[in-house]
This record gives C-alpha cells, sequence and structure tokens, in this order.
C-alpha cells in the first residue's frame, strides 16, 4: 500500500527528489528512499541521476512504463495520494496517549474561559468535575441562558494541544481525518535549514499539531453524519463529525430540534459513551472498531424526562440545569454590557424596566435579554441621531421588539 501511494503520488505530483517525496509523503528519509528502492528494485522507478535542473546535486528519480501503469492500476482502486496514512490500530495508541479524559481542569482555568459569562458560583461546582472527567454532558433549560457560551467556554478551558492524523488506514481503505475546517492547526516552527541542531518540536510529520478540536453542530445534525463519507470518485472515505472530534469536544446544540428524534440519536452514542469505542461500517458492510475518545456535550431547551426513556438519562453521565439569572444576576449583567458598549445607565430607564415590564412576563429573566435591549436602544439611537442614552421611552421601543404580539393576524 505504501509503494502504491509513492507511485500515485510521482505520477499525479510530479514529484522526482526523495526531498520533496519526504514532505508530501509525511516521512522520514531513510524510510523514502527505502521505497524508491523497493520501487527501483521491482522496475517500477527509474534513476535519472543528479544532472538536470534545481537538482542540487540530489539523485532525482521517475515512473518507468511499468510503474505508470501500476501507478493508473492503483489509481482507478482508491485516487488517495500524498500524506501516509496511520494504521488505525496506531492511531489507537495515540489516542490514548493525549485522551481527553486525561485532562485536569482547575476551577481557575474554567473560571478564565468563562469570564466573559455571569454564572451562579454553585453551577462551575457542577461544570469542573464534569469537564475534567472528560464524560458527556447534558445541559437543559429555557432558551437564551447561555449553554451554547458555556459550551464553547469548555472548548476554550480545554487549552492544550493534540495530533491529528492526516488519515487513517482500515483494510487497505483510507479514511482522510484532518480537516482545516475542524481543527485548528497550531503555528509551524520555521527552523534553520543550516542549523546543526534542530530546535523545533519533531514529531511524526503524518499527524498535524492542533489545538483540541471541537465540533458545533445543531438541527442539522442526522444520523447518516455519523457515519464514515464515501467518495465514490476518489473511491476514498472522510471521517465522521464525531471522529473528527477526538480528543475534543463534540457539542449537539439544540438537541430536539433535529428531524431525528432525540431518543434515537443517544442510542447512535450509548456503546460509545459507555465503552470508549465506536463501530463504522466500510462500502462493503465490513464493521471495524474505532477510537471513542470525546466529551460529549448535549445542549437542549427541553426537559430531559420529556425527550428521554430513564436508560438513555442514566447513560449520560452529567446532567446540568441552566437556569436564567435572577433580578440581581440580571442587573450585573445588564450593568456589565452597558458598559462594554458605552451605554450610559439610567435609574429611572432601570426602575420602569423592572418594575413595569417584567411583571408582564411574570419576572422570568433570561441571559440573552440585556444585550439584546442594549442593542436595540442603541440602534434606536443612531437612527435618531442622538447620543446612546437610556430612557423609560427608548426601554418601551426596545422591549417591543423581544417579544411577538399575540394579536391574530387578519389574512
Amino acid at each position: 500500500m505504501m509503494r502504491d501511494i509513492l507511485l500515485k503520488t510521482m505520477f499525479r505530483m510530479n514529484v522526482e527528489m526523495i526531498t520533496q517525496l519526504e514532505r508530501v509523503l509525511c516521512l522520514p528519509t531513510r524510510v523514502v528512499q527505502d521505497l524508491v528502492d523497493e520501487a527501483r528494485g521491482q522496475g517500477l522507478v527509474e534513476a535519472m541521476g543528479t544532472l538536470h535542473a534545481n537538482s542540487g546535486g540530489e539523485m532525482g528519480y521517475r515512473l518507468s512504463d511499468t510503474g505508470k501503469a501500476r501507478a493508473l492500476d492503483a489509481l482507478s482502486q482508491s485516487e488517495y495520494y500524498g500524506a501516509m496514512p496511520v494504521p488505525m490500530e496506531r492511531y489507537g495508541e495515540q489516542v490514548k496517549r493525549q485522551s481527553v479524559r486525561d485532562m485536569k481542569i482547575t476551577r481557575e482555568q474554567l473560571t478564565g474561559a468563562m469570564g466573559h459569562l455571569i454564572l451562579p458560583p454553585e453551577l462551575l461546582d457542577h461544570l469542573g468535575p464534569a469537564v475534567g472527567s472528560g464524560r458527556s454532558i447534558l445541559m437543559y433549560g429555557p432558551p437564551g441562558n447561555g449553554k451554547s457560551s458555556i459550551s464553547n467556554g469548555i472548548r476554550d478551558a480545554l487549552g492544550d494541544k493534540i495530533y491529528v492524523p492526516r488519515a487513517v488506514e482500515y483494510s487497505g481503505q483510507v479514511i482522510t481525518v484532518y480537516d482545516p475546517i475542524v481543527h485548528s492547526k497550531a503555528e509551524d516552527v520555521v527552523e534553520d535549514p543550516g542549523a546543526l541542531r534542530r530546535t523545533g518540536n519533531r514529531f511524526d510529520r503524518r499527524y498535524v499539531l492542533c489545538d483540541r478540536p471541537t465540533v458545533i453542530t445543531g438541527g442539522e445534525l442526522t444520523l447518516d453524519m455519523l457515519d464514515l463519507v464515501y467518495n465514490p470518485v476518489s473511491r476514498t472515505y472522510t471521517a465522521p463529525l464525531q471522529f473528527k472530534s477526538t480528543g475534543g469536544v463534540f457539542i449537539v446544540d439544540d438537541l430536539g430540534r433535529q428531524a431525528e428524534p432525540p431518543q434515537a440519536l443517544i442510542n447512535r452514542w450509548i456503546v460509545p459513551l459507555e465503552e470508549s469505542k465506536d463501530i463504522l461500517a466500510l462500502q462493503s458492510g465490513e464493521k471495524f472498531e474505532v477510537p471513542f475518545d470525546t466529551l460529549v456535550i448535549f445542549s437542549t431547551n427541553f426537559h430531559p424526562n420529556k425527550i428521554f426513556d430513564k436508560a438513555a438519562l442514566r447513560r449520560i453521565f452529567f446532567k446540568i440545569k441552566i437556569d436564567g439569572p435572577d433580578q440581581e444576576g440580571f442587573l450585573k449583567i445588564f450593568a456589565m454590557v452597558a458598559r462594554k458598549k458605552g451605554m450610559p445607565l439610567d435609574e429611572a430607564a432601570l426602575v420602569h424596566l423592572l418594575k413595569q415590564k417584567y411583571p408582564t412576563i411574570d419576572n422570568i429573566y433570561a441571559n440573552y435579554q440585556p444585550v439584546f435591549l442594549i442593542d436595540q436602544m442603541m440602534a434606536i439611537c443612531d437612527f435618531e441621531g442622538i447620543p446612546y442614552q437610556m430612557s423609560p421611552e427608548l426601554i418601551d421601543r426596545a422591549w417591543a421588539n423581544m417579544f411577538v404580539r399575540e394579536e391574530e393576524i387578519v389574512h
């Protein structure tokens, strides 16, 4: 398989030098040279000498006619070429070395990542152990209280880096894993090629050093998005979302808004959550195990008892209720948002808001409301050409946009 990937890469990318092949195949020079020597011994590759331009005295190689025929034959089976895939078994060992379950999250780290949110102290008491365990978390509660923001804060708290394979191989099939949309690559250390000692971190270049990944899905999540994606043109596979999030966080936002019932989604996760392994299937129907090492966060506006049975709830390790703030918490958030946005506070406007407006909705506060009301008042001030300010009248105008009136629409 490695020899065929070498031939396909030489054919598709027209690379001739060992140093070029080393870079493209992400292998050490010695291994590339061994592969080329083996292919030469089989009459698939020919040495071109060192005399052509830009060789820098380095031997060049090209495919023989037999090598081109073999490359075309290999391409007809799979278009994959470039970085050598990591065998699934070896990747499983790497996953254990960088497991999300070995993360030690301190209160300071979590508070630092959530610093922009006003949260009750007891919430961090529940969140800290949940995140540190690397197990599943269900956050539930009324909408607009920051469940998504908290999920993102958890992601930021993880903070360190892991190695993500460009591709893995199982049973001769290549599955691409590294995805620039999901994986945030760490900065490359540029080294002086003339230096005797390499200063940067040397690691297996079949992997990419990345921040711990985060995959966020919402109402668009379907069960088939959790299966291998087969590309019939290139005859290669792409890893599903939860596989790409290995070593990081998988956030299922707005659970209950998907086309699939929440119970079906949870049932799909039961084996992975309990046994730290997932089962995927090839086009042939052959099933195989892959490591499952992901902190799964479910977030829903529904009460868990309404969307899950008891068996499913039992399998979700931590269940945390995210409530709206009380009046004191609401005022703290309101003042913080106003200060950030340069909106002066006005006592008469606040009294009007708390005494006249909130009683109409049974004094139910939500974390999103201060931002919404202040943004609305700023938009009105911009339109009216007046400095940013609060007043009972501006509160009324902003409030009118926060809720839809219940009157009937006349056709």
